[in-house]
């Protein structure tokens, strides 16, 4: 085979043409390395069970030992593990695109794996699991949106080598032995991926890469928002009272939630950073036991909205603005008030229009409490 086509990206000016070769490529069955945020990889076609077969052979990897797939987004794993639990839908949400495998039982008779062609899915799920891989750079982002369906992507080194961390080394391992080769200088991390195997509410760290342990554990959190307009008042006493009733029903104090797998925020749709808790809201919760002095504003973003599990907001103006902001999260923003009732705004009202709030979001609260994912 004649010496491999080396594209150094850096230097093109429309990378559109990129992607359509490198789609092109695999389409016909060749190999390309690609960049990616933590090390160079080698990919074929899942569908095309002659490519993946070429790909282990030049790998040079043993039997038994799978090949992750990529696919384009959280969303699109669902298609690809109709059984994923709360908890990996979670981790997927949370960290892809990004340098986290997750590895998971592949066990749904309905799921786009069983599509793949039959050697493809010994390569992939040759135990009954498959690692599934979305990376955080545009371009194997942007061909995996133009293709059919996923790639078969490993490292782009020989077998028992050290995981390449610029072109220069998966051109010595592969130069002429793949269809092309796509160079965009050294990896962002260099640093291989992290490996999960999610089972159920148990996940398991096969391999520590990029992202440690205590930063997964952190990631995979169940995690409330709950949303009023300064996040000064309504939403702070809420995040405060949830805390409450979580920490009193898992038998832990309020500061152990964390390490308890769960995490309750509060924000606010017209907040600005760094404002305290009204002194009304504090004397409140104060007058429950419970202390919040601590409290620190902040606005809503799409950030938080995409980690939190469940968005509970005051008032349907304040639902309402949210979706208007990000109508594809809309699924996951819902009122308080299990009525569908607002929880009116106290701010400048009587001390006891604070307990009359705070007695309602308590009472909402623990309604709400079976719809929690805690373990």
């Amino acid at each position: 085979m004649p010496l491999s086509p080396i594209i150094d990206v850096r230097r093109e000016e429309d990378a559109r043409d990129i992607v359509h070769r490198a789609v092109q490529t695999l389409a016909e069955g060749g190999l390309v390395v690609f960049p990616t945020e933590t090390v160079y990889g080698l990919a074929a076609s899942a569908r095309d069970e002659a490519a993946v077969a070429r790909l282990a052979e030049v790998k040079g990897r043993a039997e038994g030992h799978p090949f992750s797939l990529a696919i384009r987004s959280a969303e699109d794993a669902i298609d690809y593990v109709p059984s994923m639990s709360p908890l990996a839908q979670r981790v997927a949400r949370r960290c892809w695109p990004g340098p986290v495998t997750l590895v998971l039982g592949d066990g749904d008779d309905e799921s786009l794996l069983r599509q793949l062609p039959e050697n493809v899915l010994k390569m992939v799920a040759p135990t009954g699991t498959v690692g599934l891989r979305v990376p955080a750079h545009s371009l194997i982002l942007d061909v995996l949106r133009m293709m059919a369906g996923p790639l078969v992507l490993t490292s782009a080194n020989l077998s028992g080598e050290p995981d390449p961390i610029n072109a220069q080394q998966a051109i010595a391992a592969f130069e002429n032995k793949v269809e092309l080769i796509l160079d965009d200088g050294p990896s962002h991390y260099g640093q291989a991926s992290t490996v999960l195997r999610v089972e159920g509410a148990e996940l398991q760290i096969l391999r520590e890469g990029v992202v440690n342990e205590m930063a997964i554990r952190q990631l995979s959190n169940f995690t409330v928002l709950f949303v009023c307009t300064g996040n000064t008042c309504r939403s702070p006493m809420a995040e405060a009272i949830c805390r409450e009733l979580i920490a009193t029903r898992l038998g832990c104090q309020r500061d152990e939630l964390p390490t308890r797998g769960v995490q309750v925020m509060s924000a606010g749709v017209s907040a600005v950073h760094g404002c305290p808790a009204s002194a009304e809201a504090v004397a409140v919760l104060q007058e429950s036991g419970i202390p919040f002095e601590s409290h620190q504003s902040q606005p809503v973003t799409e950030q938080l909205l995409q980690h939190a599990d469940l968005v509970f907001t005051m008032t349907s103006s304040h639902r309402d603005a949210i979706v208007r902001c990000w109508p594809h999260l809309s699924h996951r923003v819902q009122l308080l008030c299990v009525d569908r009732q607002d929880v009116c705004d106290p701010i400048g009202s009587p001390i006891e229009v604070y307990r009359q709030c705070s007695q309602q979001i308590r009472g909402e609260i623990e309604r709400r409490l079976d719809e929690f994912d805690l373990v």
